[in-house]
């Protein structure tokens, strides 16, 4: 279901089971996967990929060069950027990839800057700035993020 009031581009590649509230706003050539949920006021760039059973929550704000694989959650108000040192009187020549692993959970108000990888399962916790790749299954939090919670090591 795609709301009256969303805006998916002509070249936007989204599948027939992906919801989209109103206010957001795909972007030619982004692709959306199946059975994905996007909230209200979502921005999702040019060339963006979001994989399948992805929950994307209000006001969130993903740019080009972003791939988010598989079953992750990103919450409200998320920030995407997508160049490292931006600058008024210069245009990028290409962007940074970034990359969010199958079942990362990304919290509320987090800012994730480009040119780094969130780690398959890993969870950053509300508020967090990442500037650094995340390992698989860490949890992380702070500004700048530090991990707090490493996976246990089973023998």
């Amino acid at each position: 279901m795609i709301h009256e009031k969303a805006e998916v581009d002509k070249g936007a590649k989204v599948l027939e089971s992906v919801t989209i509230w109103r206010w957001s706003h795909i972007c030619e050539g982004a692709f959306i996967g199946e059975n994905t949920m996007i909230g209200e006021c979502v921005y999702i760039g040019m060339n963006a990929t979001v994989g399948a059973d992805v929950r994307i929550q209000n006001g969130s704000q993903i740019f080009d060069g972003v791939v988010i694989e598989d079953n992750v959650y990103i919450g409200p108000n998320v920030v995407f950027t997508n160049v490292r040192k931006p600058k008024v009187e210069r245009k990028a020549e290409e962007y940074l990839p970034t990359v969010i692993k199958k079942g990362a959970s990304i919290g509320a108000n987090s800012t994730i800057v480009c040119g780094i990888e969130v780690g398959e399962g890993a969870t950053v916790l509300p508020g967090t700035v990442v500037h650094k790749t995340i390992p698989p299954r860490v949890t992380c939090a702070g500004n700048p993020a530090r991990i707090l919670k490493q996976p246990r090591m089973t023998l």
